[in-house]
């Protein structure tokens, strides 16, 4: 077993050497934004309030129908930023909270969800949440 451990990352590494996914279509099926885009918390605020604000509450402070983003279960060191462009793509199955499921939300560009993280990552350090 131990013989195995270190040739895993290498296995890893090869499998993305080999993927016959061009950086655009990469960057398309992970749901990134363009390379190079710098997020606007201003703009994050604009559009977190047409997109989360029904769910999530004022501020990210969450609601009765969705959990606070200003939560110390959502810091950067738990809840990566690509876990918020997962969240908007896919959906998130309940599973820190009561308050059922995330249904994946159409029409959201990443460049927008990049933003949106921008905004609630300020609040949050608003907040004193690192």
């Amino acid at each position: 077993m131990y013989r195995i451990l270190p040739i895993a990352p290498l296995a890893l590494l090869f499998a993305a050497a080999c993927d016959p996914l061009s950086p655009e279509e990469r960057q398309q099926r992970l749901h990134l934004p363009k390379a190079g885009y710098k997020a606007d918390a201003t703009q994050g605020k604009i559009k977190f309030e047409q997109y989360c604000i029904g769910c999530h509450g004022p501020d990210a402070g969450g609601s009765a129908q969705g959990p606070p983003l200003v939560h110390t279960v959502y810091q950067p060191k738990r809840h990566a930023n690509m876990a918020f462009h997962f969240a908007v793509r896919n959906g998130v199955v309940q599973h820190h909270w009561s308050f059922g499921s995330m249904p994946k939300i159409e029409g959201v560009t990443a460049e927008e969800v990049a933003d949106i993280t921008a905004y609630v990552r300020q609040l949050q350090r608003k907040a004193g949440i690192q």
